[in-house]
């Protein structure tokens, strides 16, 4: 439960993120300049840092990016408490109970995917979480209803996406049930990996008034509620982790007849930019700093595509990120946007893995989220290094790259299946060997979820 001064630091946070961009660029400019000022001073907490800027010196401007490679090779090193270590975090996340407890009283933890080929381990300060929370509770864009219930004490929140983990999401929905009272009543969250008939049920049951998830779950449930096998009644629907294109966005409200919104976070920032009004993103820059770079790390113009995105987080000071190579080509607009904020506008390409349509055991057509598929292969089959190919609406090739072994194999093939049997997929035939994954996409990205041409077929 909140203490007095926690409630105090948080509403003070609330209010900063409502007033900022009324102070327009400049003010923008000045919040962000202290805070990264302050930043680099924590950072001479870390050895990783002490030693970068030996190298280096202490200015922003003269430092390296940083990849999630080397930061997990230099993980116990990175951190500003050395009272913490990767061997211990990683016992603690092996408690599922723990998912969104702190830390020794004071951090949050979680894991990211493998999806940029090295699973990340990532720690947040109370103060990075207040950051978080006070971003999405302030500039996501309210609808009619919302300016009545800015804390949403009226709504029941679901989250539907991978809750066996100590994943961001569920944990910072984990975190709030645990410190809020009576949030466990209003926010719940419910796995995707479920069989499907359970996880339609289980919604219509505790009817949520507003869903949080990935895109391509959403259309999921689009058809699950087209089928009138789900009946909610959202006034929102709100869609992060993947792109959101405008097709998936006009399925989705055609389904439920409410606004759905996107936002884009990571496991390294959670509330990067929220859409507004006018469904552009909008980079939270007085928090966080994104430079556009291209394959040699050198700058490009805003509006201009770039190889990849360095990152600066300005908000947690336990793990600092000082130009951390996100991985991500995000897209600086060089111009103002119509609603009038003076937050940047950004584009982003998103997740380039597919939704995959199998033929299911009675001849129909089965959708598979490919985020569901990577957290099996990733969380049961304890592997990240892979690509799953479809090859017709009842084949699948799962090619482990790596040093994977016959066991890694054999618990791959398994968990897999044991999926697709829970979401009435069993028939499906799974084709499992070691190698280098080779189809890459059209942005030089290689997928790991990879629809063929014939693939899907079964798509009604």
């Amino acid at each position: 439960m909140l203490t007095s001064a926690e409630l105090w630091h948080a509403g003070a946070r609330a209010l900063d993120a409502g007033l900022a961009p009324w102070s327009g660029g400049q003010g923008l400019a000045a919040r962000r300049q202290r805070r990264l000022a302050a930043l680099m001073r924590a950072a001479e907490g870390s050895a990783l840092y002490r030693e970068r800027f030996e190298r280096h010196g202490a200015c922003f401007e003269s430092q390296p990016p940083l990849s999630r490679r080397e930061l997990m090779a230099r993980f116990d090193d990175s951190l500003t408490d050395r009272s913490l270590t990767l061997a211990g975090l990683q016992a603690f996340m092996r408690a599922p109970e723990r998912i969104g407890l702190p830390v020794d009283g004071r951090y949050t933890v979680w894991q990211s995917s493998g999806s940029s080929g090295e699973p990340g381990v990532f720690v947040q300060d109370e103060a990075a979480m207040g950051v978080y929370e006070a971003l999405e509770a302030v500039r996501r864009v309210p609808s009619a209803r919302r300016w009545m219930d800015p804390a949403l004490l009226t709504e029941r929140i679901a989250f539907v996406g991978a809750t066996g983990g100590h994943f961001a999401s569920i944990a910072a929905v984990q975190r709030l049930r645990h410190r809020i009272p009576g949030m466990t009543r209003r926010l719940q969250g419910f796995s995707f990996l479920q069989p499907r008939q359970q996880l339609m049920a289980a919604l219509n049951a505790w009817r949520p008034t507003i869903v949080a998830t990935y895109p391509t779950a959403a259309l999921m449930l689009a058809e699950a509620a087209q089928r009138g096998e789900l009946r909610l009644e959202l006034s929102e629907l709100w869609t992060g982790g993947e792109a959101l294109t405008e097709g998936m966005r006009d399925v989705i409200v055609r389904a439920f007849g409410c606004p759905v919104w996107a936002s884009y976070g990571a496991s390294e920032f959670l509330a990067l930019a929220c859409e507004c009004a006018h469904r552009r993103l909008h980079l939270n820059c007085d928090w966080a700093i994104l430079e556009q770079v291209d394959r040699h790390g050198r700058p490009v113009p805003d509006g201009t595509p770039c190889h990849t995105t360095w990152l600066t987080n300005l908000a947690n000071h336990a793990q600092p990120l000082i130009r951390y190579d996100l991985g991500d080509r995000v897209r600086i607009a060089g111009h103002a946007c119509a609603c009038g904020s003076p937050l940047p506008v950004i584009e982003v390409e998103g997740r380039i893995d597919d939704s995959l349509w199998v033929t299911g055991a009675h001849g129909h057509a089965v959708r598979l989220p490919p985020l569901a598929l990577t957290t099996v292969i990733e969380d049961d089959a304890g592997w990240s290094d892979f690509q799953l190919v479809q090859h017709g609406p009842r084949l699948l090739e799962l090619t482990l790259g790596g040093a994977a072994d016959a066991a890694t194999t054999r618990r791959s093939r398994q968990a897999l299946a044991a999926y697709l049997r829970s979401q009435g997929a069993g028939g499906v035939r799974l084709a499992v060997h070691c190698g280098e994954p080779s189809m890459v996409g059209h942005s030089g990205k290689r997928p790991r979820v990879v629809a063929s041409a014939t693939g899907n077929a079964a798509c009604p």
